[in-house]
């Protein structure tokens, strides 16, 4: 905690408090004198202890300069005192004249917090601003009034925030407490309102509170976390963010180490990494940490839904084309592996990059970075989980060669497969929703000598209009 007081130039400093500095009271007024002071229609006698408990202030300098001036004349002190008037509200000042006698004034809700604020700082009470600068944030959101402890923002994920940027910084500052005022003339302090936040639900932020407290909350459905999800990032709270993500951590025993699920949309770039088992040839999965919440990283399965995401097998060669905001994210998903492999993370000519504007000018395909081509190479094993046209499809064990030796360049045709009920494949999928896991391996006809691949761990597809159109279901209501 922070005391304020103000040197000769005026300027207000910050001062920590200690024992010593809180309970001794400066001789600036006579302690056993009693001074009148006129706020408003009420008359209060606060003494010259109580005075100088909080100076310099408004009312010691004042009545100092009273005393002074009667010493010069020779004239009676305790005849010399003249009665203070201030035209400020005289509820606020029953509560500062409590302050000055010792006892400790907490804010009520936000009118009375900024009402206190602005008069401890027009009667320039250096005790009173430290404290309020301590004090929790009160703030109205939805129409709803909140007290929020301080402390509750000091969490490294979730600050800067809303707040700390915001209106919490308006009244943070005991060395600047009017931004962009000039206090030379000031007759009276601004107006403050309260700050509020009326377009934002306050159960939702009720809720995001419990959670910034350590507490879990129960997620009903998926809009319920949309909510949740929509107001944290308004506030700014990222590490509530990354908790709040659809997302699944668990450990896998057949690999031996831990996974995370993630969709694509919330992959971010300072969560990536890449596991090398090997530096010759390089080999290695992409792993993953949500940014401000995760210790470790996690090997990482790729959710993609939406139905944008095609496999093509006309090549012999499994490959995935990805279309819309898909075919980006993956693109920019490529870049960043790249640079985690020490890759330029792009394959255009510097000179071509130049002359057409920059990277940011190239169209945002995965066939611009150096480990894919424009269609992604995809592994279907016999791991892979694939529902194709609302049935199982089993993989014929030959198309596992193309795990096992990657750069043989020797490949069992991958459209060898066939459903549980004995029918053939088709040569196209849409899969509505897909997980993949990111495989880092040697290429040997490739751009860099390395690649990304995607090895399918979990499929639901369909291999024609026909199949997308039985699966379709009529609008309730």
């Amino acid at each position: 905690m922070a005391s304020v007081s103000s040197t000769e130039t005026g300027a207000m400093t910050v001062e920590p408090l200690s024992e010593q500095n809180v309970a001794r009271i400066p001789h600036i007024l006579p302690h056993e004198r009693v001074f009148p002071i006129q706020i408003g229609s009420e008359l209060f006698k606060l003494s010259g202890a109580s005075l100088s408990s909080d100076a310099p202030s408004y009312f010691s300098q004042y009545f100092l300069c009273q005393l002074k001036s009667a010493e010069e004349r020779g004239d009676e002190t305790s005849s010399a005192i003249r009665t203070l008037y201030i035209d400020r509200d005289p509820v606020i000042f029953r509560d500062i004249s409590l302050h000055l006698q010792g006892y400790h004034v907490s804010p009520r809700d936000g009118e009375h917090f900024v009402r206190l604020f602005s008069d401890a700082q027009f009667y320039s009470l250096p005790k009173l601003i430290s404290q309020l600068y301590e004090e929790s944030i009160f703030i109205c959101i939805g129409h709803r009034e909140f007290q929020i402890p301080r402390e509750i923002f000091n969490d490294p994920g979730n600050s800067p925030n809303f707040f700390s940027l915001g209106f919490a910084a308006f009244f943070s500052r005991p060395d600047d407490l009017f931004p962009g005022l000039d206090r030379e003339g000031l007759i009276r302090p601004p107006s403050i309102l309260p700050p509020s936040v009326p377009k934002r639900s306050a159960k939702t932020f009720a809720e995001l509170l419990h959670l910034l407290r350590g507490y879990p909350i129960h997620i009903r459905d998926e809009t319920h976390r949309q909510e949740l999800l929509r107001d944290a990032r308004y506030f700014h709270f990222k590490g509530l963010e990354q908790r709040l993500i659809p997302h699944s951590i668990s450990y896998n025993q057949a690999r031996r180490r831990d996974e995370i699920v993630l969709r694509l949309e919330n992959v971010q770039k300072s969560g990536i990494s890449v596991f090398l088992e090997g530096p010759d040839p390089v080999s290695g999965w992409v792993q993953y940490a949500r940014p401000y919440v995760d210790e470790k990283p996690a090997e990482l399965v790729l959710e993609i839904g939406g139905e944008m995401t095609k496999i093509h097998f006309t090549s012999g060669i499994p490959r995935a084309e990805f279309f819309k905001d898909t075919k980006a994210r993956v693109a920019k998903l490529f870049e960043v592996i790249s640079t985690k492999l020490n890759l330029p993370p792009t394959t255009q000519p510097l000179g071509l990059l130049m002359a057409t504007g920059g990277a940011g000018s190239q169209p945002a395909t995965p066939g611009n970075t150096p480990l894919s081509e424009d269609l992604v190479r995809v592994i279907l094993d016999s791991d892979s989980a694939i529902i194709l046209d609302g049935k199982e499809h089993v993989e014929e064990p030959a198309a596992a060669s193309t795990v096992d030796s990657p750069a043989s360049g020797i490949l069992s045709n991958p459209r060898k497969r066939r459903r549980a009920d004995g029918s053939a494949g088709e040569e196209e999928w849409v899969v509505k929703t897909g997980q993949w896991r990111l495989k880092i391996q040697p290429s040997k006809n490739g751009k860099s000598g390395v690649e990304c691949v995607l090895v399918a761990a979990k499929l639901d597809a369909v291999s024609s209009q026909l199949a997308r159109n039985m699966a379709r279901g009529f609008l309730g209501g």
